[in-house]
């Protein structure tokens, strides 16, 4: 395979960085697509961590090209920031590429995200405020400015300044909130759009040019599958879609250029922010998986909300993603529980869901349907190969491959990038 994908097959926060940067250092393009710097990548590295919102994960890999592609929204400050903290690590940032069409994130989608979440009151979202809703809405509307108009001084002062003052409008005449500083937002940009001039690029050429050379090609996602603006648990969305028909758009590629896809899921569930959550243990179970798991959002700090492995949701996400491989998490964190817990299906009042509902009233009334398994007591944290599992453990993993129905293809047993067990190569 010279082209995969890598997407989380849950509500995000699945530790897809690990397994992105794992086979980022087998590839010779890392795209992201999708998202903005809302998403949050945590790599470890020997004993070095490595925090990645925006970066594509294969900058930890010198000859490797990370590409941040047309579908994602683009905050300057945040990339530039985020280069100053790599270069502060050692990390060198010469082979990032940055879309000419992505749509970029300015103060005024920071300011009307923060001022809708507020007045949402009992039914907030949760976003983390930082301009992503509002800068795709401004794109879907036709009135978003991109890169590429950042590019051209005279044409970016006009644009920007007719949307500053339509923002202001918004903001003093429907939020009651003070106005912001046309001058202040226009020079800093200004600014900013010479730092990142180096970058920019017509990615999709890259990317198109890379896999029709055979290079191999990955593709990063963010977020998760029940995050997606269509297939999600809506409204508790992000606002693009980090399933993996995002992917060829978001990248500007056909879709037949995709081969392999990789469901990345946990050995049990989490989940940020509101909504239904059909296996959440809001007690003493979910604070000991919180814990062993450190399930404290990296972008936001926010503690998840955890429970056991739900069989159902990631059926549905091996459905609308058309995984061909799956990749276990954090299987490290179960450990010391004498039972487990999978859910394999949904059961509200008398009848039987096999299916994820698309309706939140219905998943808020949906119970889960268990079965229990044992746990195991010994110490993972060191098996290098399948075989050195515990049974318990491989037990565990085949219960999961039984009811999803996708090959296990890799199992994490911890953070390190030496803690991947890899029972079958995902480059070919």
């Amino acid at each position: 395979m010279s082209t995969v994908v890598v997407v989380g097959a849950q509500w995000g926060d699945e530790g897809k960085g690990k397994i992105i940067d794992y086979l980022a250092g087998e590839s010779d393009v890392v795209v992201r697509a999708q998202g903005g710097n809302n998403a949050g990548h945590t790599v470890v590295v020997g004993d070095k961590k490595y925090a990645l919102h925006l970066i594509p994960s294969g900058i930890l890999y010198d000859d490797t090209i990370n590409v941040i592609g047309n579908g994602v929204v683009f905050d300057p400050e945040g990339f530039l920031k985020e280069i100053e903290q790599l270069a502060s690590q050692g990390v060198s940032t010469d082979n990032i590429q940055i879309s000419d069409r992505a749509h970029v994130i300015f103060p005024y989608h920071k300011k009307i995200d923060e001022l809708a979440e507020d007045v949402r009151a009992g039914e907030k979202i949760g976003t983390t405020k930082k301009g992503i809703g509002p800068c795709y809405m401004d794109k879907v509307e036709r009135s978003g400015i991109r890169i590429c108009d950042m590019m051209d001084k005279e044409i970016f002062v006009e644009k920007l300044s007719k949307q500053i003052k339509s923002k202001n409008e918004i903001i003093e005449k429907i939020y009651g909130a003070e106005k912001l500083d046309e001058k202040q937002i226009i020079d800093t940009y200004l600014a900013y759009a010479e730092k990142i001039r180096k970058y920019v690029e017509d990615t999709t050429v890259t990317v198109y040019e890379s896999i029709k050379s055979g290079k191999k090609v990955l593709f990063e996602g963010a977020q998760g599958t029940l995050l997606d603006i269509d297939l999600g648990t809506y409204p508790y969305v992000t606002s693009s879609h980090p399933t993996s028909g995002g992917f060829p758009n978001g990248a500007g590629i056909g879709p037949n250029m995709i081969e392999e896809v990789v469901g990345i899921v946990k050995a049990y569930t989490t989940r940020v922010g509101k909504g239904p959550f059909v296996t959440e243990e809001d007690n003493e179970t979910g604070d000991k998986i919180r814990i062993a798991g450190n399930e404290f959002g990296t972008t936001t700090g926010r503690p998840r909300r955890c429970g056991w492995f739900d069989a159902v949701m990631v059926k549905y996400a091996t459905r609308v993603n058309g995984l061909t491989a799956l990749s276990i998490m954090l299987l490290d964190v179960l450990t010391g529980f004498e039972k487990l817990r999978i859910c394999t299906g949904y059961k509200m009042g008398d009848q039987i869901i096999d299916n994820f509902p698309a309706s939140l009233e219905m998943l808020g009334k949906c119970e889960p349907i268990y079965e229990e398994v044992d746990g195991w007591i010994e110490d993972i944290t060191g098996c290098t190969t399948y075989e050195e599992l515990p049974e318990n453990a491989k037990k565990y993993l085949e219960k999961i491959e039984e009811l999803i129905q996708v090959p296990i293809k890799i199992v994490s047993v911890g953070p390190k990038r030496s803690q991947t067990i890899v029972r079958e190569k995902i480059f070919r």
